[in-house]
């Protein structure tokens, strides 16, 4: 499956922005999905996660509250909501999709990546 993340750009701190993840394939619906990302001269870091069927969706405590984690079956997409955004939250959002149940952080598929930047 291929994976297009979309929607980065420029916010303010405390602002809005939303990301969104295309699959390629209408399997998708049968996949766990997943946002990381990666700092500037950071370690990729799990962000959020939504299994099949929406039955399990996980947060990283440090967007937990601020990210909500969704997805449209219909449209074989995911999305990204990030609110009261930070600095911190400057990175490149990678989208990841697996077809097992519970990949933990090893997912097998990746998207191309999209900048974030939150500005102070």
């Amino acid at each position: 499956v291929q994976l297009q993340a979309s929607g980065g750009g420029l916010v303010e701190v405390g602002g809005s922005l939303s990301l969104t993840c295309a699959a390629s394939e209408r399997t998708f619906s049968s996949y766990s999905t997943a946002w990381f990302r990666q700092a500037p001269g950071k370690e990729r870091e799990f962000v959020a996660s939504i299994s099949m069927g929406n039955r399990y969706i996980k947060y990283a405590d440090s967007v937990k509250g601020r990210f909500t984690i969704s997805r449209d079956y219909d449209k074989n997409t995911v999305y990204l909501q990030m609110n009261s955004m930070k600095p911190e939250d400057t990175a490149v959002y990678y989208c990841a999709a697996d077809m097992r149940s519970n990949p933990g952080t090893e997912y097998y598929y990746w998207g191309q990546g999209t900048l974030v930047t939150v500005s102070s």
